[in-house]
This record gives structure tokens, C-alpha cells and sequence, in this order.
């Protein structure tokens, strides 16, 4: 695959990519990801595949300078990026007195993990201001190996660092080399943090809100219903309270005072020390005589350049007991970015129905005239749910 290729053939697309420096232009399949491309397409083998989940490391290279794990990066979401694999790094200077160390240090055996260990390596060279064992260990914890016990690698790591603080040679600072987000500089440019949303009861300054695409198509869809606890009519006047909504949605703030049609403001998720904030705009119709309605909107996330659009349908009808009331929901989004690798179809059906849970609590209270509980986004409680209900799925399988 080589710059001047004709029309991709059926089932396939073109990408351009720069990969250690040369200009290229490649054919993949959609659903690829970059690390058979680099593998199968390009014969850059020193990128290895191993666990192909985003566990092991050994897949790390590094696009727009940032590692990245090469088995969870589609290849058309690297399309117009600088890919820099083990092979690209031969005349760099940091990776030769790494290198150097490793063998020093006696840090490789079987080498099947070294190539994303030197990556990684790397980029802890780069950034760290001092030869701090605890940070070097926690910052290769996503790089597995199975022979050495690792006791060599942070040496050879260390000394790296020690010998270039005392040559003077500082670290990087700064947004541009800001540990965040993988991939969170594709195209060369670099977004500015926003600051962390405050609690529920501050305001957020508004941020610039996007919108949805007038040609928006769902890369995903499934379905979901709630049961509540009051009549049909009452949940579906609830509903159209934006600010009682939001205050019932775990992660929710708004960013200002809603519109009947539009609302703005965010959504603020954290994943250990990942934390993402979805900002944007949503436009509400309601149809008062179907007791149903749409929610069509758009956000990002300014930190680490991932981007979500969605849409909504809920329609409230009658509960199974006489009083009681269903909302059954038809959601439709697609997730583009970083975080994407983190959007498995599955795993958001099943996230979503832990939110649903805490969302229908919250508006059963509400409804009851009690405060709702304040619940933020948790995914780590919400996955310990999730797997507590399978486990509990299976046995009963069994």
C-alpha cells in the first residue's frame, strides 16, 4: 500500500496516513483497527499484537506523539494523524538511551512486550521531572510482561531519567505534553482543558455548544424502559421540567435556564483518573396528546477532542399495575474519539441501564415530593452492578 493508490476497492477505504515520516496512502477495511493495518498492510511488524482488548501494551505506538494502543484505534479514526511505531523510533534519541538501559539493566527476555514498553517508556522520559520509582511503575502499569518481573525495566526507566535531569535536560511541560486522553491531539492541535463542572447547585459558565448534524444517523441504537411508581400523566409533565430531569440524572448540569424547546449543559463522567466532560445542546419536542416526545442532541468533550451525538424517544404509557406508569425509550448515538474505544454497543446497553435505575428512583422520588439523592456518574459502581448481575444471570443458568 503506497501513496498513488487507485480507488479502494468494494468494502474497503482509503486512508492517508503519516507513518514514521512518510506520507502514505492505505486501503483498510472500515472496522480495522491500526494495528493490522501497521501489521498486514504495511509490514511495520515490530508493532505487536497480543491481548487485542487494550490490556497488555504491546500494540503501544504513538499517534500525534501520544502513546496509543494500536489493537483498540480504528483505523479510519487515525485517518490524517503522524503514526510513529517501534520501527520509527531507531534514530530517536530518548528510545537509543533506552535501549541502551534495558540491555544494561538485563530488562528484556523473551522481548514480545518491548516494543510498547519502549514506547511507553518513552513518553515517562519525556514528561516526568525526576526518577520517581512509584510514578515510573504506575505510569507502565498498562504495559504487561510476563518474563522479567519488571524490577529491570524501571531500573533502566530510572537511570534514563536520572542521567538526563543531570545533564539538564528538563521534562516537557505543559498542554502539549499533559498527560491525557490517547489520541487527544489527533491532527496536530491541541484543545484547551475545561475546567471540572462543579456541584449541582453552582452554575457553569456556557461553553460553546454543538450542535446535531442535520444528516445525524445512529452508528447505534437499542431500547430501554423504566417503571414508575405514579400515573402516566404526572411522569410525562415531570418530563417536561428540564430542570427537575437534569437534577435526576446522575452526572447532569445545565449551563444555564432552559428553553421549553432547547437546553444546554453537560454531562460529567470519571473512569479512575480519566474524566470526561460532555458538553452541548439538546433540542425537546413534546406531543402532549401521545405523551411522548424527542430529545436530538450533540456534545464534546473540549479535553480530550471525543464527541457524542444521540436521540432520544420516550413514549409514557400505562404501568402494569393500575397507577403505575412505563417510559419506554428508544435511544439512537453514535461516539466518536478516544473515548470510543470505551463504546462498545454492550457495554453501553448495560451502563445504561444502571443509570436508568438510578434516573427512575430519583424521578419516583421527586414525584413523591422527597428530595432525589444526589448520584454522580460512577462507572466503577456501575460495572461492580453490572457484573453482580451477570454472575447472578449465569448461576441461575446454571
Amino acid at each position: 500500500m503506497s501513496a498513488g493508490l487507485a480507488e479502494p476497492a468494494a468494502g474497503r477505504m482509503a486512508l492517508s496516513l503519516t507513518v514514521n515520516g512518510r506520507s502514505l496512502r492505505v486501503e483498510a477495511e472500515p472496522r480495522s483497527h491500526l494495528g493490522d493495518v501497521l501489521r498486514e498492510g504495511l509490514n511495520l511488524t515490530g508493532t505487536h499484537l497480543g491481548c487485542e482488548h487494550g490490556v497488555c501494551g504491546a500494540c503501544t505506538v504513538l499517534l500525534d506523539g501520544e502513546p496509543a494502543r494500536a489493537c483498540l484505534t480504528f483505523a479510519g479514526a487515525a485517518a490524517g494523524a503522524a503514526v510513529t511505531t517501534i520501527e520509527g523510533l531507531d534514530d530517536d534519541p530518548v528510545a537509543t538511551e533506552l535501549r541502551a538501559a534495558f540491555n544494561r539493566e538485563h530488562a528484556l527476555q523473551c522481548g514480545y512486550c518491548t516494543p510498547g514498553m519502549l514506547v511507553a517508556a518513552r513518553d515517562l522520559v519525556l514528561r516526568l521531572p525526576e526518577a520517581d520509582e512509584r510514578r515510573i511503575r504506575i505510569g507502565l502499569a498498562g504495559n504487561l510482561c510476563r518474563c522479567t518481573g519488571y524490577a529491570g525495566i524501571v531500573r533502566a526507566v530510572m537511570s534514563v531519567i536520572a542521567a538526563r535531569r543531570a545533564r539538564g535536560v528538563l521534562p516537557d511541560t505543559g498542554a502539549a505534553r499533559a498527560l491525557g486522553p490517547v489520541g487527544a491531539r489527533i491532527g496536530g492541535t491541541v484543545a484547551a482543558p475545561l475546567p471540572p463542572l462543579p456541584g449541582r447547585a453552582a452554575s457553569v459558565a456556557p461553553a460553546t455548544a454543538q450542535e446535531l448534524s442535520g444528516t445525524f444517523e445512529p452508528a447505534h441504537r437499542f431500547t430501554q424502559a423504566i417503571d414508575l411508581t405514579h400515573p402516566p400523566e404526572a411522569v410525562f409533565a415531570l418530563l417536561g421540567d428540564i430542570e427537575a430531569v437534569a437534577a435526576c440524572l446522575p452526572g447532569a448540569v445545565l449551563t444555564g435556564h432552559p428553553a421549553p424547546d432547547t437546553v444546554e449543559g453537560g454531562l460529567q463522567v470519571r473512569i479512575g483518573p480519566i474524566a470526561a466532560t460532555f458538553r452541548g445542546r439538546a433540542r425537546i419536542e413534546r406531543d402532549e396528546a401521545a405523551l411522548s416526545g424527542r430529545v436530538r442532541g450533540a456534545g464534546s468533550d473540549a479535553g480530550g477532542r471525543s464527541a457524542t451525538q444521540g436521540e432520544i424517544r420516550y413514549r409514557v404509557g400505562p404501568g402494569e399495575a393500575p397507577g403505575t406508569a412505563k417510559v419506554a425509550l428508544e435511544v439512537g448515538y453514535s461516539l466518536t474519539g478516544p473515548l470510543a474505544q470505551f463504546g462498545r454497543p454492550g457495554l453501553v446497553r448495560d451502563l445504561a441501564g444502571r443509570i436508568a435505575a438510578d434516573f427512575s428512583r430519583n424521578l419516583d422520588a421527586r414525584l413523591s415530593g422527597t428530595t432525589p439523592i444526589p448520584v454522580s456518574l460512577n462507572p466503577l459502581r456501575l460495572v461492580l452492578g453490572l457484573a453482580r448481575a451477570r454472575i447472578s444471570a449465569w448461576l441461575r443458568r446454571s
